[in-house]
């Protein structure tokens, strides 16, 4: 989904569009200091503070702090309610990226029930936000479902979400990496292995502010079928790739940091 492009438009030198602007080019940190700073200095029922809310929680997120960007996205939502109500597409995102922090902490089963209630939600509203958002946070069910060993619901639920979806996006790229992790569950590995190189080509075509959410997802699914294929020394590239790329982007104690750091260990035999 392409975040915040719905909401009204904004001049580039507004302190709000440029934390958006720092978020989307990596550069969290400052993204999480401007948009703390616009939090600061509105009013609680200020819009640009609604705004400057969900950067703030995305970027600590992204700085693998995740049990703050979850106690950040439940600080966000009362916001949300009261100024756009609880069945508004942007409370349902908000609820959507919140769960997605659930996922990252290991709980993974209140990420499924978060991510289920959302699609529900969503399937009640029109509009292609609504379908969106139902989408999105299909893309989380799949990750927690993934995440407890139900690959074969996983699978379906990816190729499920994925079918309406129109021109590649991040959404359509994400639900292609969950699917690619459901065949991995499942040891059709020529399958994950096909499926990521499609997903690393949709990664590819994405624009820049797209992209860097997503570093290493797909090294890391497609190091994961090598290995399991037997092509060690490939598998060994990819997971290092992932790994350094991770770090730098995203700091030691990222989610997906740790995976990568964990799948090295595996060549490494720690």
């Amino acid at each position: 989904m392409k975040l915040f492009r719905s909401r009204a438009r904004r001049t580039k030198s507004s302190p709000v569009s440029r934390a958006r602007a720092l978020y989307e080019s990596g550069r969290y940190a400052e993204a999480e200091a401007g948009a703390s700073a616009v939090v600061r200095s509105r009013p609680r029922d200020d819009m640009d503070v609604s705004l400057a809310l969900t950067i703030a929680a995305l970027s600590i997120g992204a700085q693998g702090r995740h049990a703050e960007a979850l106690a950040a996205y439940d600080e966000a939502l009362p916001v949300f309610g009261r100024i756009f109500g609880p069945d508004h597409w942007q409370t349902l995102k908000l609820r959507s990226d919140r769960a997605q922090q659930l996922a990252a902490l290991g709980r993974h089963a209140e990420c499924e029930a978060e991510g289920a209630a959302v699609v529900r939600a969503a399937a009640c509203g029109t509009g292609p936000e609504m379908r969106l958002v139902a989408a999105a946070a299909s893309n989380g069910v799949v990750f927690a479902l993934n995440a407890q060993g139900r690959h074969v619901e996983a699978e379906a639920l990816a190729r499920e979400a994925l079918s309406p979806l129109g021109e590649p996006d991040r959404l359509r790229l994400v639900l292609r990496l969950g699917l690619a992790r459901s065949l991995n569950g499942q040891a059709r590995y020529e399958e994950a292995l096909a499926e990521g190189a499609g997903a690393d080509e949709l990664h590819r075509g994405l624009p820049p502010e797209q992209r860097g959410q997503e570093t290493g997802a797909v090294e890391l699914v497609m190091a994961t079928s090598l290995l399991e294929l037997g092509r060690d020394a490939e598998a060994r590239v990819r997971a290092a790739t992932a790994h350094d790329a991770c770090l730098a982007s995203f700091g030691p104690d990222h989610r997906r940091t740790i995976e990568a750091r964990e799948l090295l260990d595996r060549f490494d035999g720690a």
